[in-house]
């Protein structure tokens, strides 16, 4: 059984869908934690409704980023992860804490990378006229929204949308997405060649 640590910021819709999937679909994974660097952030209840446990690492009792991650760090690493899930976390991380978890840490953003990284990525889209726009799944490096990407879901971009309708669509794309890309993981499919995302098919084993 591999250990997930899901990071959350917020309501953690994301996390959500993939605590939802990892039960229904019996992945050979846990939830080991849902941790947050807000105390009222309502992920954390859904979370504790569901047995999981949570922790709270409030970043605004920290000086610098680098003493909030070591923090961090050090409670991720108290529930023994195989993988660490970003899920609406809210903080950029610094690349010492990235390092630490390289290969084993997984984020989701509401873009086709490498377009549109960074914040408003659904004004960002509209914007730039684009006909279609929406999620990747990727690994984590130190770059901002640049490393591998895993999986990616595409939704077209309509006559009249704003950001809020676009980014509605996109997040129905996100709570499937990103429970298949997590599952690739946890059943050893996923491999990093060369910057590039392979995925094993165990279709014929």
């Amino acid at each position: 059984m591999k250990n997930i640590v899901i990071l959350i910021s917020g309501r953690g819709s994301n996390m959500e869908a993939v605590v939802h999937a990892a039960r229904e679909e019996q992945w050979p994974a846990r939830i080991a934690a849902v941790i947050s660097n807000k105390a009222d952030a309502k992920g954390l209840e859904f979370a504790q409704e569901h047995g999981i446990p949570t922790a709270v690492v409030a970043n605004k009792e920290f000086a610098t980023r680098e003493a909030f991650d070591a923090a961090l760090q050090a409670t991720i690493d108290g529930f023994a992860p195989d993988l660490v899930v970003l899920a609406g976390f809210m903080r950029i991380l610094t690349p010492g804490f990235v390092a630490h978890y390289d290969g084993r840490m997984l984020n989701i953003h509401p873009s086709l990378l490498p377009l549109f990284p960074g914040l408003h990525t659904h004004q960002q889209a509209l914007d730039a006229g684009v006909a279609r726009h929406g999620a990747t799944v990727h690994f984590v490096t130190a770059e901002l929204d640049h490393g591998p990407a895993v999986l990616k879901a595409e939704v077209d971009v309509l006559p009249g949308d704003t950001p809020d309708t676009l980014a509605a669509r996109v997040l129905v794309q996100e709570h499937t997405l990103y429970p298949r890309a997590i599952r690739l993981f946890v059943e050893d499919r996923l491999s990093i060649d060369n910057g590039d995302v392979r995925i094993a098919d165990t279709t014929h084993n």
